[in-house]
């Protein structure tokens, strides 16, 4: 049966493609800035932060509205999808926001080693079968990649709502030299929660409302 829906999804997701391409805080793989964030796009020397994965952008909204002297990029393929975030933070005029529509998979070729401060990984898709376990974000295969970047004691964040991924990526850390900063297997369970964790972005909303656990996760390098 013909979908009567899918012709005008299509086109909005077009039209937010081409917006996406016209805003001065968004940039793809055409945009060769490894090594030049902080001079070409921030302007500054403050911290960068990258968000992964970051769909509509609320986390990287969230952490850039907290913490403005911080620099937050958000990374994607989606161009529709975080224009949604990109628009925000021109309208709220957030200049320490940024985003890019590159694979997570090419993240070293955009980056510089040493370039980024931290990494958030919000409700990423637990990718539970097994012929997918290279493209879960905490597989060795990323973790590798994160080492490189980042280096020793810069912190990555995990929040999720999936058990199969938070138990996999605690099991998988275990041979690796690194030291757990915080680890909550329900956030809700912690008093005096700081205000990043209190970011809910469109997913944890929805999976809080069929009372799915949120577990949270920061770790460095040692």
């Amino acid at each position: 049966m013909f979908n009567t829906f899918a012709a005008p999804m299509a086109k909005n997701k077009l039209k937010k493609f081409n917006e996406y391409e016209t805003f001065p805080n968004t940039f793809d793989a055409r945009n060769q800035l490894k090594g030049k964030w902080h001079s070409e796009v921030f302007k500054n020397n403050n911290p960068i932060t990258l968000e992964l994965a970051c769909g509509r952008g609320e986390y990287t909204i969230g952490l850039a509205k907290l913490f403005p002297d911080r620099n937050f990029v958000g990374i994607d393929v989606k161009a529709s999808r975080m224009w949604q975030g990109a628009k925000y933070a021109i309208e709220n005029n957030l200049p320490n926001v940024a985003f890019i529509r590159i694979q997570i998979d090419f993240l070293n070729d955009y980056f510089a080693d040493g370039e980024v401060d931290e990494i958030w990984i919000t409700f990423p898709d637990p990718q539970p079968q097994k012929p997918r376990e290279k493209q879960r974000l905490t597989s060795p295969k990323f973790l590798g990649k994160y080492y490189t970047l980042l280096g020793k004691n810069k912190a990555i964040n995990l929040k999720t709502d999936s058990d199969f991924l938070f138990t996999y990526t605690l099991k998988t850390l275990e041979p690796i030299p690194m030291q757990v900063k915080e680890l909550l297997f329900n956030i809700d369970e912690k008093e005096d929660l700081q205000e990043e964790l209190k970011i809910r972005t469109y997913y944890e909303k929805m999976w809080r409302e069929k009372g799915i656990i949120i577990k949270y996760l920061r770790f460095v390098f040692a």
